[in-house]
Parts: C-alpha cells; structure tokens; sequence
C-alpha cells in the first residue's frame, strides 16, 4: 500500500524580536478567533507577528494587538482588515496566572509564534521582561564565542 502523500505546507510565523528584545519566560498555547480569510492567508504564509504585542483587556479577555495578517488575495470585498485587534483564546486559570505576573510589575506578553495544530491556528505566547543593551551585548558575545568553539572544533 502507498504512503499518503502530504502536500499542504503548513506555514510558521516567527517572532525574531521576541528573543532579541526579551527575556522569555513561560509559554501559553493560544487559540486565536479569526474570519476564514485571515486562515487563508496564513496558511499561505502572509502574516507577520514581529511588532505585535498582547494586553489584557476588562481584566480577563487577552487581545492580540498589531499583528499584520496580510488581505487574502482571492478574497472578496469582505476581506478582513491586516491590524484588527484579535482575541486570544485561553483557559481561565492561565489569563488569571499571567494577570497576577502582569501586576507585579516589570513583565509583559509577546507572541513568539503562530502555527497550525490539528487544522486550527494557535498562537504561542511568553511572559516577556525587556532586555537592557548590555544584556544584549552579552548575548552577542556568547553567540560569538560559541561560533569560535565550534569553528575550532570543526577543525581538528
């Protein structure tokens, strides 16, 4: 019998400011209420989560503020729009777990990516505390010093 073969191209959108701008902390899967076009266009890649950010609004509704989700091409005039703030979908102990971190002060939540599981988007997000210069020269330092040793490594 034949394997079956997979030719859907499931598209992964990453945030590459997330781990450059911030300590990430925990991570949440989220689900995300979309309209049928903006699946559309990210399964075929066109969105981008880069400048995009999550607030918690009414005290128990997480949002997905600017992330661009380019229009769907074949799309008709009920297109949707690319910035529309979007809900995020989550259990009700883990908005009260990242609201209790948000109030102490110093934390905030970025989306690091979105993907698809079992035919649904999901968003996954991380608490997030701003990285300093210094500690991103630091980072810069480390990955250098690594390349060196694996360079060297590679070598002998």
């Amino acid at each position: 019998m034949s394997k079956k073969k997979d030719n859907t191209r499931l598209a992964e959108v990453r945030n590459p400011k997330a781990s450059r701008d911030y300590f990430l902390g925990s991570r949440f899967e989220a689900g995300i209420a979309l309209t049928g076009t903006e699946v559309k266009a990210i399964r075929l890649g066109r969105a981008n989560i880069a400048d995009a950010f999550v607030r918690i609004d009414n005290g128990s509704i997480p949002i997905l503020y600017h992330a661009h989700i380019s229009e769907y091409d074949f799309g008709n005039t009920n297109n949707h729009q690319p910035y529309r703030p979007r809900k995020l979908l989550l259990h009700a102990r883990e908005i009260r777990k990242l609201v209790a971190e948000i109030r102490s002060g110093g934390k905030t939540i970025v989306p690091t990516k979105l993907y698809f599981r079992h035919g649904l988007v999901k968003a996954e997000i991380a608490l997030a505390q701003g990285k300093k210069l210094f500690d991103k020269r630091n980072d810069i330092k480390k990955r250098d010093d690594d390349r060196y040793v694996r360079r060297a490594l590679r070598r002998n």
